[in-house]
């Protein structure tokens, strides 16, 4: 008797059609980007927005068709540990940022004018 013990470790594997969409849809995304900045048709604000949302939509492709998150109940695991390494990431950025800047006001020289 031989019995076959098979465990989800939560791996996925897309298919070439997928890379290739995700290919597609990133290489899409990244000559908007680079559209939008060339050409200069459009206000600094504009031009902000549509870049950042162009990027966090390239974020869900990559996660999607490259790294294969879902939402599926096999890939649980891997979402978390990706949510702890944002909010990781988002302390340390944020408190290297504090802390930068508030070294940079309390080292200003003070104004000779008094």
């Amino acid at each position: 008797m031989s019995a076959h013990l098979t465990e989800d470790s939560g791996d996925s594997h897309g298919s070439p059609r997928g890379y290739v969409i995700g290919f597609i849809l990133s290489l899409a995304l990244t000559l908007l980007s680079f559209g939008i900045v060339m050409s200069g048709n459009y206000h600094a604000l504009e031009a902000t927005v549509v870049i950042v949302s162009a990027a966090i939509v390239q974020i869900v492709v990559q996660m999607h068709y490259f790294l294969h998150l879902d939402r599926s109940s096999s890939q649980r695991w891997n979402v978390m540990v990706l949510v702890y390494t944002l909010i990781i990431i988002a302390f340390l950025v944020g408190g290297s940022l504090w802390i930068m800047y508030n070294t940079g006001v309390r080292m200003m020289p003070m104004s000779m004018g008094r």
